[in-house]
């Protein structure tokens, strides 16, 4: 059980938010008055009181300054799995990612050297509408049964990127997984960028902790195909039967499977795979190796040892 401290919101973004006694919140939008809400995961931004108390041993700082909307005491945000819901009254959230970025003109950064906010706070979206009011009381609910897996899927390519090529694998990966019971909590398109790729990976399977992960493009043999190295570098357990297993189905297909360098592996308890950018083969790919993979990530989340033999 928990208690909030301290709603705070700001009409428009880079400004200041700033405490209010109550707030209405939607499913649409998040906070009705508050700039950076929007149909998004992260619709609500959430502290914990005591996070906030410790740092104020360092400098006194106001609630809001780190650009949390929720000051909320008796909770340990960062320790509970995304996917965490609390109901405040009628209204319900649900936890979607731990930490974020922090902005590189972010005041308290500048005053101290660091901000709490990019390790300590969260992000929810609103499953439940209503109004919530300071000194409210948070329950944190019984995690739901059986629930879906949860998976995001990236295209690396430098003309789908500019816009100067359609996206097919992409869709149609998604259209599978969705078929499969997953839900695709986000896709994008990147370029073919190291940096860029390492970065959302990271943010994936470590703040919005999702099971899969699956890319498509840049495992070839081109010089801007780096998919196989970016991944390799943030993988920490490769897997390297699942990209054995997809190139030995494309043999059976064209003897051009042998030239994929697709890569597999874990981080955290985030399976990624990475895919060829052919949406034919993409799609052969993932049949391969989606029931396997499916029991691999009940492994994965077993908290004791899986029976294997089964």
């Amino acid at each position: 059980m928990g208690k909030i401290l301290a709603i705070c919101t700001s009409p428009k973004r880079g400004t200041v938010k700033t405490e209010v006694p109550s707030a209405v919140l939607t499913p649409e939008w998040g906070i009705v008055s508050d700039a950076h809400g929007g149909n998004w995961h992260r619709q609500v931004s959430l502290l914990s009181a005591e996070k906030i108390e410790a740092f104020r041993k360092k400098i006194w700082v106001d609630y809001g300054a780190f650009g949390e909307n929720l000051v909320i005491e008796g909770f340990d945000f960062r320790s509970l799995p995304v996917t965490s819901r609390f109901a405040i009254g009628d209204v319900v959230l649900e936890m979607t990612q731990i930490g974020k970025e922090c902005h590189n003109d972010c005041v308290i950064k500048q005053q101290t050297g660091e901000c709490i906010m990019p390790r300590e706070g969260v992000f929810a979206r609103v499953l439940k509408g209503g109004e919530i009011h300071v000194g409210d009381e948070v329950t944190l609910l019984p995690p739901p049964e059986d629930p879906p897996l949860r998976a995001a899927v990236i295209t690396l390519s430098d003309k789908g990127s500019r816009g100067e090529r359609e996206d097919k694998s992409g869709p149609l990966i998604v259209e599978m997984l969705t078929a499969a019971g997953y839900v695709v909590e986000e896709t994008m398109l990147l370029p073919d960028e190291a940096k860029a790729l390492k970065a959302q990976l990271i943010r994936l399977a470590d703040g919005r902790q999702v099971n899969l992960i699956l890319t498509t493009g840049g495992t070839g043999f081109s010089p801007r195909d780096i998919t196989p190295e970016a991944a390799m570098e943030v993988i920490q357990r490769p897997t390297p039967g699942i990209p054995e297993a997809m190139r030995a189905e494309s043999m059976k297909i064209t003897p051009k499977g042998c030239l994929s360098r697709s890569v597999a592996g874990i981080r955290a308890r985030t399976l990624i795979i990475t895919l060829p950018g052919s949406q034919k083969a993409s799609a052969e790919n993932i049949l391969a190796v989606i029931d396997p993979v499916a029991h691999g990530l009940d492994m994965l989340y077993s908290e004791g040892s899986a029976d294997c033999a089964k």
